[in-house]
């Protein structure tokens, strides 16, 4: 999961998944307090090859390379760039939005932020004096000014 508390979850769901699940490779960094970022290496592939969905508490990317009419005609002596299709899947923790996703330089940039609504953000309550502590606090205030 995304998130202030979850994060080292994350790291170890993305450790157990098995090998071919590896790609793309990705990174997730903290830039600010409540804000991530996913960046993903797909190279070779254009913003029109990929998708991002977002569900509750589940991100989504997808990318299937599109085949271009011209493409059977190349020919390659190596071939190193990833033409496979991929879907990579991000568990979110609760209250976190998507709020950009940039693709340049084979670098796909997804900008998450955590917004908890204010109504469950801790509040600190004041603590009023009692009808006798009140009168007790005027008594002292009186006695005060008189002296």
């Amino acid at each position: 999961m995304i998130g202030v508390d979850r994060m080292v979850d994350l790291v170890e769901t993305a450790l157990r998944t098995e090998a071919s699940a590896g790609y793309p490779p990705y990174d997730i960094e903290k830039t600010g307090e409540d804000a991530y970022r996913i960046s993903l290496a797909v190279a070779g592939f254009a913003p029109t090859d990929l998708e991002i969905v977002v569900e509750p508490n589940l991100l989504v990317i997808t990318g299937r390379r599109v085949a271009n009419e011209g493409q059977g005609a190349r020919t390659f002596l190596h071939q190193g760039l990833a033409q496979r299709a991929f879907e990579r899947r991000f568990e979110l923790a609760d209250y976190v939005v998507v709020k950009e996703a940039r693709h340049a330089h084979g670098v796909l940039a997804i900008d998450l932020a955590r917004e908890v609504p204010e109504a469950l953000k801790p509040r600190q309550i004041p603590i009023s004096l009692g009808a006798t502590q009140q009168a007790l606090e005027l008594e002292r205030a009186k006695v005060r000014k008189a002296a």
